[in-house]
């Protein structure tokens, strides 16, 4: 994009009049590299950390540990070419803050590539969401089964529903949804980000556990026979699948980011909490996904803590689970504050006199702090709520669902847009070395997307028909 076209953008027609590109207002960004990792690790340690065993399970000792490394390097790339695109140096307007992600790509790549990416962003988001749903619901039913087993015996038959914890989870979601945005939402961050690093532990420790009560590790090199080719492959596309599930936060990264005080800049900030966030999450990924896989072999389940490997001791089960709730209460805030966001500024743009989408009214309840309500947010917000709801209870397929939105959303959102954006933001040029290794960087990870797409949508069918 040159840059008479970004001169003639309407982001920047917004920045001229209101000094702010994406929100029209002033407010005093707080965050450090701290709260930006704990918005990160939220954000990325959640239902895909549960499903990592399994897909080192399909995949073998050597490829399982090598694909979740190359995750890992790969996401911590492209976040770091996403950071760098927070600002821009305009000639009049000097310092432009681009505070969201569409935004960027709106005002990098042009309005047509913006449209493109709003429908898989906030269809990765909705995804996601509905994705948290069903694990929620799943968490909640392994604490009632493993009271159940610890009761009745291993062999009895324990059977619960998810559809009522599904709506349960949603309705807590329609009360967390009046937090106005991301800026109120530092303290939700730390507990979810306290929630999963305690699961993961437990996690490691049960699957350490067993290794050892075992005396030996499990798995082999290939991975999880199938009956034929097709069927192993397949296994393990969708194990790529779920693979880079768990890891991308590029949707997110820049409504972060906005959050940063500056000095130091912003982008060297988000770096550096990229690092550690990322670091960390892969340290916990080998731990579960290779723990769990050598406690289980070829049995290793979907979900490690739900799928029942582990029975004993059961208290720990039930927290271990009831951690993963708590932390899914606050991931799916972080992924639809963007949508939120979004959903407000079009109608504010839109319909600028009316009442119902503007005005705030202030609720005060005993011992509690008053917060503002605004008419068109419980609207839109608890639709929203529903519809992910809604969706979770008809396809409630755990690893498939998140193969299919790991795949969809990997290639353009965490690479490909991260990549265009770069190249215009630093001027590279056609044909330079850096444009072709980035280029074959995209390329590679589009191949992985395909194949993760493939296999996960073949194992949705695979388990509709029967």
């Amino acid at each position: 994009m040159s840059e008479e076209a970004i001169d003639k953008s309407p982001l920047i027609q917004t920045f001229s009049s209101s000094g702010d590109m994406t929100r029209g207002v002033s407010f005093k960004r707080t965050g450090n590299v701290w709260s930006a990792v704990a918005h990160i690790i939220t954000g990325v340690i959640g239902a895909g950390v549960l499903s990592l065993a399994w897909s080192v399970a399909q995949l073998g000792w050597v490829c399982g540990i090598l694909f979740i490394i190359l995750f890992a390097i790969t996401t911590f790339l492209s976040s770091n070419l996403l950071s760098d695109c927070y600002t821009f140096q305009h000639p009049q307007y000097g310092n432009i803050r681009i505070s969201s992600y569409m935004d960027a790509v709106k005002f990098y790549l042009g309005e047509k590539r913006e449209m493109v990416c709003g429908v898989l962003v906030h269809g990765g988001l909705f995804g996601s969401n509905t994705a948290y749903i069903i694990t929620s619901a799943t968490c909640i039913g392994a604490i009632l089964k493993s009271n159940c087993y610890h009761k009745e015996g291993h062999k009895a038959p324990c059977k619960y529903g998810d559809t009522v914890y599904m709506m349960l989870f949603g309705l807590v979601q329609v009360i967390m949804s009046f937090i106005p945005d991301l800026h109120n939402m530092a303290w939700v961050s730390v507990v979810a980000a306290i929630m999963s690093l305690t699961y993961s532990f437990i996690g490691l420790g049960l699957g350490l556990a067993t290794v050892i009560e075992n005396g030996r590790i499990m798995g082999s090199v290939t991975g999880v026979p199938a009956a034929n080719i097709a069927d192993k492959l397949w296994l393990v596309f969708q194990a790529l699948g779920d693979i880079a599930f768990a890891y991308p936060y590029s949707i997110i990264l820049l409504e972060i980011q906005d959050t940063l005080k500056s000095p130091p800049p912003e982008n060297k900030s988000m770096k550096k909490a990229s690092m550690i966030a990322i670091f960390v999450t892969t340290f916990f990924y080998l731990c579960c996904g290779c723990f769990g896989y050598a406690a289980f072999g070829n049995q290793t389940p979907g979900n490690l803590l739900t799928g029942f490997g582990f029975y004993e001791p059961y208290w720990l089960i039930d927290f271990a689970n009831a951690c993963i709730v708590l932390h899914l209460v606050g991931g799916y805030q972080i992924y639809s504050q963007p949508i939120y966001s979004a959903a407000d500024r079009w109608c504010s743009r839109k319909y600028p006199n009316r009442g119902f989408v503007n005005n705030h009214y202030k609720l005060k309840l005993p011992l509690l702090p008053a917060f503002p309500l605004n008419p068109f947010r419980i609207c839109f917000r608890t639709a929203y709520v529903i519809s992910t709801t809604g969706l979770a209870i008809l396809f409630p397929y755990f690893n498939q669902v998140l193969g299919v939105l790991g795949a969809i959303s990997f290639w353009p959102l965490a690479i490909y847009f991260p990549v265009e954006m770069y190249f215009v933001q630093k001027k590279i040029g056609a044909w330079s070395t850096k444009w072709i290794v980035l280029r074959m960087f995209s390329f590679v990870c589009f191949l992985v997307s395909v194949m993760g797409l493939v296999g996960s949508i073949e194992g949705i069918i695979s388990q509709w028909i029967h």
